[in-house]
């Protein structure tokens, strides 16, 4: 059986090592699902869930909240903004930090700072939203 090797990294650490059958991530573009030997392929990831295949079996969840993907064919790297296990998700801090971007978007008081609420909000929807996925497994 072929495999890749994956690494998933914040700026923080390193929060994934290891050999996977198959790998799935939010692209830019879409969702992106890598096999071993894919194509070379450098892209932006959107904030959401990297969901990895363990060559051994049973899946890695972990969320990002956007980042950079390289993929070469043995070898796909995830440099992530903020990534978090998704063991390690809190659903009531995402859910207060989004409430907190939405009034932060109504009280802003210039376009910079409407901005960087609706990518806090975007973020947190996406971590919500990854959460009940992987909870549902």
């Amino acid at each position: 059986m072929a495999t890749i090797h994956v690494n998933v990294v914040s700026a923080e650490e390193q929060i994934f090592s290891g050999e996977a059958k198959f790998v799935a991530l939010p692209g830019e573009g879409g969702e992106l699902g890598i096999l071993p030997k894919h194509t070379p392929l450098i892209t932006r990831i959107k904030p959401g869930a990297v969901r990895i295949e363990r060559a051994e079996g049973g899946e890695e969840f972990v969320f990002v909240a956007g980042g950079i993907l390289e993929v070469q064919p043995d070898t796909v790297t995830v440099l992530a903004d903020t990534a978090i296990r998704g063991k390690d998700l809190d659903e009531a801090k995402a859910t207060e930090a989004k409430r907190l971007a939405e009034e932060a978007m109504k009280n802003a008081k210039s376009d910079i700072d409407f901005a960087k609420a609706q990518s806090e909000f975007a973020a947190m929807a996406a971590q919500i939203a990854a959460l009940r996925k992987f909870r549902k497994k």
